[in-house]
C-alpha cells in the first residue's frame, strides 16, 4: 500500500470564487498556527495569481490522506 498525504489550502477571491492551493507530502506533524500563518502570509502578498481572481480571505485547511494498493 502507498499511502499520499496532501494538505489542502482553500481561500476566496475579489471574485467571490474558491480556489485550492494544494501542497503535496507536507512535513508531519502539521501544526494549525503554522499553517494559519502561513496562509495569512498567501492573503496578506498576494503572489499567487488564479484565473479566479485575487485572493482576499482564507477559508480552510485540510488534510488529505489516501491509500492505493495495486490489485492485479
Amino acid at each position: 500500500m502507498a499511502a499520499k498525504t496532501t494538505l489542502q489550502l482553500t481561500f476566496m477571491t475579489d471574485q467571490d470564487k474558491k480556489v485550492r492551493i494544494s501542497i503535496p507530502n507536507p512535513k508531519q506533524p502539521l501544526d494549525g498556527n503554522a499553517v494559519s500563518k502561513a496562509m495569512d502570509l498567501i492573503v496578506s502578498k498576494g503572489i499567487f495569481a488564479f484565473p479566479q481572481g485575487a485572493i482576499v480571505k482564507k477559508v480552510g485547511a485540510v488534510q488529505v490522506s489516501t491509500d492505493s494498493a495495486t490489485i492485479a
